[in-house]
């Protein structure tokens, strides 16, 4: 396994890493949890990351690493969601949050910390100015670092304007960018990856499949075309397809090396639910970045659809087509729950 630095951390992390969402009781269970983890770390993975909103994922991602302790590897969880309810502008639930992460993944200290979605409408008020990125959690942050609790701290999030404008107060050490960098989606490049290059910061990609909507090939679905689906999406789609099969690739495998040609990554996480999805992602990125002439071609097909159109979900129900009912309940056609919106 090939090693990358995170940015102006100095740590060095494999440049695939492990997102823990379902190694939790949203996945097969703790034995197949447990399985595909012991896979991640023969195979040289080192770097896992997961969050109090993932379910039970630190108590089972702690459990299981609790059998390797031996190994020096590196671990980044979040603040959101823990306790319920949450108040992301509660000093003290923020700390204990962090305590109660580094209690369940029986670690020392927690080498990155991000803020989990601080850009998300409706999701967290964190900020008393957001336009200078203040409020009690970097107040918590920073005692947390300095009682030696976290090493590093990081923005997690999913838009590209307002999360690079929270960069770009240089506050932070770490991004984990979710849903805007892959084969089809590249609104990242606007400003969330400049802002993070130029301030020497570590970059984790994440969502690199689209949970699920590159993870593999829908060819009737989208020649179908869902009420969601637009025409361009829909052209785009297949011409992604046709490309996959004029070079006989497989779409996991090309989405991974697409993920791991952008030099500046530090790493990649992948979302596995089994030690043989380990397997086979392992294996992908192990042929190392796509081909200039490769990139290119992708380049043209992203630019098919620069912006997401305005009805599309962001989780692309590909797999549940008939379970979209509009805007407002974009999340739902994916089985992902919807959070119930803040009181103004």
């Amino acid at each position: 396994m090939r090693m990358r630095t995170l940015g102006k951390t100095g740590i060095r992390i494999s440049e695939l890493g492990f997102g823990s969402l379902f190694a939790s009781s949203l996945g097969h269970g703790y034995e197949e949890s447990r399985a595909a983890v012991g896979r991640a770390i023969e195979l040289g993975i080192n770097y896992f990351d997961t969050a109090p909103a993932y379910a039970n994922s630190e108590e089972i991602l702690g459990r299981t690493l609790a059998e390797h302790r031996s190994m020096p590897l590196v671990l980044s969880t979040k603040l959101g969601g823990r306790p319920q309810p949450f108040d992301a502008r509660n000093l003290q639930q923020l700390i204990q949050s962090a305590e109660t992460s580094l209690k369940l993944l029986h670690r020392e200290v927690i080498d990155v910390l991000f803020i989990h979605e601080p850009d998300r409408p409706q999701q967290y008020d964190w900020w008393t100015d957001a336009d200078a990125a203040v409020g009690p959690v970097m107040e918590a942050l920073d005692e947390l670092k300095r009682r030696g609790i976290i090493r590093f701290t990081g923005l997690g999030g999913t838009t590209t304007t307002e999360m690079g404008h929270l960069l770009r107060t240089a506050k932070f050490d770490v991004v984990l960018t979710a849903f805007n960098y892959s084969l089809l989606f590249r609104e990242a490049t606007l400003e969330v990856l400049p802002a993070a290059e130029a301030l020497r910061m570590g970059i984790v990609m994440g969502s690199v499949l689209q949970q699920g909507g590159l993870g593999r090939r829908y060819d009737e679905v989208v020649r179908s075309k869902p009420i969601w689906m637009s025409q361009a999406r829909q052209r785009q789609f297949l011409a992604l397809y046709a490309f996959l099969d004029e070079l006989g690739m497989p779409i996991v495998e090309m989405c991974l090396r697409f993920a791991v040609s952008y030099s500046a990554a530090s790493s990649i996480l992948m979302g596995p639910k089994t030690a043989k999805q380990v397997e086979d992602s392992v294996a992908a990125i192990a042929k190392g970045p796509l081909p200039s002439d490769v990139l290119s071609r992708l380049d043209g097909i992203a630019a098919m659809v620069p912006f997401r159109p305005f009805e599309e979900p962001m989780i692309l129900p590909l797999a549940n087509p008939r379970g979209y009912a509009g805007p407002g309940m974009a999340n739902l056609g994916a089985g992902v729950k919807v959070g119930k919106p803040q009181t103004p």
